[in-house]
């Protein structure tokens, strides 16, 4: 039971890690914005010029590779990584509609989609009760705060958030 939580936790990690480190060692290759600059009804973009294809795609890959690594198969680690992406983007959607400009810091807005989304995708196989969930969460957002800013310390992040 405690290693599918520690191994989901770490997955949901690295699905909301990897388009960081991307961005770090890419630089603007492949830096196409998912939404294409398109813009909602209220002429705010939709998600933003932040959240990439790059982005996405190295989720994508390096989730799947880590659940291969942890034991789990591919599918599992893709599922994982979309609900965090997904998540990250439901994100995003809403905080421009509330004025967020792109990469703005929301606390909990920023945390909560992406890691509760893949969990609840993932809640049976991973064996996880109502509580386990928001253990997952808490922790997750505890994680996110402390990581962001070590990696901004590093250089890796542009914003300590």
């Amino acid at each position: 039971m405690v290693w599918h939580f520690l191994s989901l936790l770490f997955l949901i990690l690295i699905a909301n890690g990897s388009p960081i480190l991307a961005r770090y060692l890419m630089r603007t290759t492949l830096s196409c914005p998912i939404d294409f600059g398109y813009r909602f009804a209220d002429q705010q973009r939709l998600f933003g010029e932040a959240k990439t294809w790059r982005g996405f795609f190295s989720s994508l890959i390096a989730t799947g590779v880590s659940a291969l690594l942890v034991g789990y198969d591919l599918a599992t680690g893709l599922l994982i990584a979309m609900g965090a992406m997904s998540g990250d983007l439901i994100s995003s959607f809403f905080k421009r509609r509330l004025g967020f400009r792109s990469s703005a810091r929301a606390p909990l807005l920023d945390q909560v989609p992406e890691s509760l989304l893949p969990a609840l995708l993932v809640m049976h196989l991973f064996q996880l009760s109502t509580t386990d969930i928001l253990m997952l969460v808490c922790i997750f957002f505890i994680l996110d705060v402390g990581l962001s800013r070590l990696f901004y310390w590093l250089g890796v992040r542009r914003k300590p958030y």
